[in-house]
């Protein structure tokens, strides 16, 4: 768990990585073990920064997470729901 919040903690505003990123960079689970994690534990780090595969937010929390969003100046795809992941998508080095 600490080490999925972790992942999720250093993502810079702006930024943001898929729920299967975080399992990658975390080195075992999948998507759905970050979800977990994310839906128990997620208010303690900028949960907004993780989102599904295809650039949309986490479900049930699409308007607040586009608001975040358009705050930090991530960058959203035309139409305006969901997040490009080509600039967006965060690479810790």
């Amino acid at each position: 768990m600490a080490d999925v919040l972790d992942v999720v903690h250093a993502i810079p505003p702006g930024r943001v990585l898929t729920y299967g990123d975080v399992a990658a960079l975390v080195g075992r689970g999948g998507p759905r073990q970050v979800g977990k994690v994310m839906s128990q534990w997620g208010s303690l780090v900028p949960w907004w920064r993780v989102l599904r595969a295809g650039g949309a937010p986490p479900t049930g929390h699409e308007q607040r997470a586009l608001k975040h969003y358009r705050d930090e100046g991530t960058p959203l795809r035309a139409d305006g729901e969901r997040v490009d992941l080509k600039t967006a998508r965060w690479s810790p080095e």
